[in-house]
């Protein structure tokens, strides 16, 4: 299960950190070569994007990547074949991050199936709420996957809890309204949220939303169990190429 696995690297390192990629951007091989990249610097779990036409939760930098691995061809069955190559290579917990369509249109369950098949250990759909989601929990939960639910700075205690109920693995919580890319102020309002999270769920979190460099990290230390990284890398391979993914990920934990 996705919860014990985080729970075990959690026992070894006090905060773990998830990287984020567009499956298939800036290329097919460029996009193993970010993965080997990111397992050798030391990330503990990664979210693997299918690209979609209209990601709503996502800013234009991981937008463009959607649009331009689309435009070279990239399939849902290749990113199955993708997801079921980088799993079998390397040790760490690999999810899929989609939008709810790609679902529905390839069926709930067979889609879920074909996770599992891929060694995959979960799935973040960022819009579908819980409550219109009964299917695909079935789905996902017959599968033994862990279905990613999001809670944002917006969302009542209540809603905290009720999401909860349907959360496996661990819950994302977004460190600001908006879309993904932009900057994020890493203050005191964030860390009374964050409280407000902790509270509501024994689920580990992870925190993603504008997590740029070390001292974001060492801010959530002690707060949340996962950082997440995406956009900042994705600006980095397209400003420098996969080779300066690896020191940038030893960065995020700072000095050694």
């Amino acid at each position: 299960m996705l919860e014990a696995r985080i729970r075990e690297a959690r026992a070894r390192n006090d905060i773990l950190l998830m990287t984020h990629i567009v499956v298939g951007y800036p290329s097919l091989a460029a996009s193993f070569e970010t993965v080997d990249a990111m397992v050798e610097a030391g990330v503990d779990l990664m979210e693997l994007q299918i690209p979609f036409s209209e990601p709503m939760a996502d800013g234009p930098v991981i937008l463009a990547a959607n649009q331009k691995a689309l435009a070279r061809g990239i399939t849902v069955e290749r990113c199955l074949d993708f997801a079921a190559s980088v799993a079998r290579k390397h040790p760490i917990p690999f999810l899929f991050m989609t939008y709810y369509n790609v679902l529905f249109r390839a069926g709930l369950t067979r889609f879920a199936q074909a996770m599992k098949a891929a060694g995959l250990t979960g799935a973040i759909v960022p819009d579908l709420p819980p409550e219109e989601g009964t299917d695909y929990l079935a789905a996902m939960d017959a599968a033994g996957l862990a279905p990613i639910f999001i809670y944002a700075p917006t969302t009542s205690e209540d809603r905290l809890r009720t999401i909860a109920k349907s959360a496996r693995g661990f819950i994302y919580c977004v460190a600001r309204k908006g879309v993904t890319g932009k900057h994020t102020t890493f203050s005191g309002e964030l860390e009374a949220y964050l409280a407000r999270c902790r509270a509501a769920t024994t689920l580990p979190l992870a925190v993603g939303f504008g997590v740029q460099d070390a001292s974001d990290v060492a801010f959530l230390r002690g707060k949340v169990d996962i950082a997440v990284v995406g956009s900042a890398t994705l600006r980095l391979v397209d400003d420098k190429g996969t080779g300066a993914v690896a020191p940038f990920i030893r960065s995020l934990r700072g000095p050694v």
